[in-house]
């Protein structure tokens, strides 16, 4: 089994659309960019976001256990894939990549 590497890549914030639907936070998105997470096999590293890693999981799954080319040829690394988050006020873009095989 591979393990896999989560990292984040881009934040982004809507300020308009909290303004205007969002019910203030105490802790908002707390992701940094260049944030690195590794996984044992397919869960969920320490310290990521449980609603990215609900985004995610299926992909580091297929990729841990070997899955390429998931885009059909959109990413330049087969063993990859761009995921984001499903938070639509402060989007957090991912870079998940197989890294190895732990077998």
């Amino acid at each position: 089994m591979k393990s896999v590497r989560i990292t984040v890549i881009r934040k982004a914030c809507y300020s308009d659309l909290i303004e205007k639907y969002e019910n203030p936070l105490d802790e908002p998105c707390n992701m940094e960019l260049g944030q690195v997470f590794i996984t044992e096999g397919w869960q969920r590293p320490e310290g990521l976001c449980e609603s990215a890693w609900e985004s995610m999981s299926a992909f580091v799954m297929a990729l841990s256990f070997g899955a390429e080319n998931i885009y059909n040829g959109w990413m330049k690394n087969k063993h990859s894939v761009m995921i984001s988050c499903n938070d639509g006020f402060r989007p957090v873009s991912f870079l998940v990549e197989a890294i190895n095989d732990n077998v």
